[in-house]
C-alpha cells in the first residue's frame, strides 16, 4: 500500500515540480525572459551546426590529401584546380588559391607563391575561429541580460516598499526572489554555451594544425616541383607543353 501511494504520488510532484519552474520562468517576465529564450534556441542551433561542421572531413580530409599528392607528383596542376573547385574543405581553398596564383603569375618565384598560401591559411584559420566566436557571444551577452533583468527588478521590488507604510523587511524576499530569477535564467544559457565553446575552439585550434601541417607537406612537393624546373612556376611546363 504504501508503494502504491508513492508510486501516484510521484508523478503529482513532478507536475509540481514543472509548475514550479514554469511559474518562476514567468515571474521572470517577457521583457527579458523572451530574449533569454530566443538566445539558448540560438545557441541550440549553434551547437547542432557546429557538431556537424567543425570536424576533420570539413577542413583536412585523407582523400583531398591523397588526390593532391599525387596531382603534383605528375604535375597535374590544372587537373587540381578542377578538384579543388568541386571540394569545400579549408585545405582546398587554401591549395586553390596557391595553384591559382601559380598558373595566372608563372614567373613569380616560389616565395612569392609561399605568401600566398600563408596568406590563404592564415584567412582561413580566423574563419573557423570566428565561426565559433558567436557561441562565446551568447555566454557572455546572456548573464547581461538576466543581470539587466535582475536590476530592474531590484529597483521596482524597493519603489514598491518605499511607496508602502509599515512594511516589513520579509515583504521584501519576494520581490528579490522574483528579481534574481533572469539572472538564474542567464545563467542557465551562459554556462552551456561557454562549455560547448571551449570545446569546439580546442577542436579548432586541433583542425588548424592539421590544416597547416597538410599546408607543409603541399608545400614541400611544390618546392620540389619548382627545383626541378629551375625556380619556375608550376604552369610554366604545361602552357608550354600546350603551345
Amino acid at each position: 500500500m504504501a508503494q502504491e501511494a508513492g508510486q501516484s504520488a510521484s508523478p503529482e510532484s513532478v507536475q509540481t515540480t514543472a509548475e514550479t519552474i514554469l511559474d518562476y520562468m514567468l515571474k521572470g517576465g517577457p521583457f527579458l525572459m523572451i530574449p533569454l529564450a530566443a538566445l539558448s534556441f540560438l545557441a541550440v542551433i549553434l551547437i547542432i551546426f557546429y557538431l556537424f561542421t567543425i570536424r576533420q572531413g570539413a577542413i583536412v580530409s585523407d582523400r583531398f590529401m591523397n588526390a593532391a599528392d599525387a596531382l603534383i607528383r605528375k604535375q597535374d596542376y590544372l587537373g587540381l584546380i578542377a578538384v579543388c573547385n568541386r571540394e569545400n574543405e579549408s585545405i582546398a581553398r587554401v591549395v586553390y588559391k596557391t595553384l591559382d596564383f601559380a598558373t595566372k603569375n608563372p614567373t613569380a618565384s616560389f616565395d612569392e607563391v609561399r605568401e600566398v598560401t600563408e596568406a590563404e591559411g592564415t584567412r582561413q584559420a580566423s574563419q573557423l575561429n570566428n565561426r565559433i566566436s558567436y557561441l562565446n557571444d551568447i555566454s557572455r551577452i546572456a548573464p547581461m541580460v538576466g543581470l539587466f533583468g535582475t536590476v530592474i527588478g531590484m529597483i521596482a521590488a524597493f519603489e514598491g516598499i518605499g511607496k508602502s507604510s509599515g512594511v516589513q523587511h520579509m515583504e521584501l524576499a519576494p520581490g528579490v526572489a522574483q528579481a534574481l530569477v533572469t539572472t538564474a535564467a542567464g545563467l542557465v544559457v551562459s554556462i552551456p554555451s561557454l562549455v560547448f565553446y571551449s570545446i569546439f575552439r580546442g577542436k579548432v585550434q586541433r583542425l588548424i594544425a592539421e590544416m597547416e601541417a597538410a599546408m607543409t607537406h603541399i608545400m614541400a612537393l611544390l618546392a620540389a616541383q619548382y627545383k626541378r624546373a629551375n625556380h619556375k612556376a608550376p604552369a610554366r611546363r604545361e602552357l608550354t607543353e600546350g603551345e
